[in-house]
């Protein structure tokens, strides 16, 4: 099965984990969650999501 999109927003990862959008933000400039930066705003690949997921949520 394929995925419509393979990148999530910030909100919509803070939406999924349970975290703030803030948190998401500092994930993403700490290396936390892998992710890409376009223009001003970041993407971050749904693997990467579901990787942290599958270990037990963000920590």
């Amino acid at each position: 099965m394929r995925r419509s999109s393979t990148f999530l927003t910030v909100a919509e990862v803070a939406d999924r984990l349970r975290l703030s959008q803030m948190t998401v933000y500092r994930m993403c400039q700490s290396d936390t969650i892998a992710s890409v930066r376009i223009g001003r705003s970041y993407r971050i690949p749904v693997v990467a999501v579901e990787a942290i997921e599958s270990a037990g949520g963000a920590r």
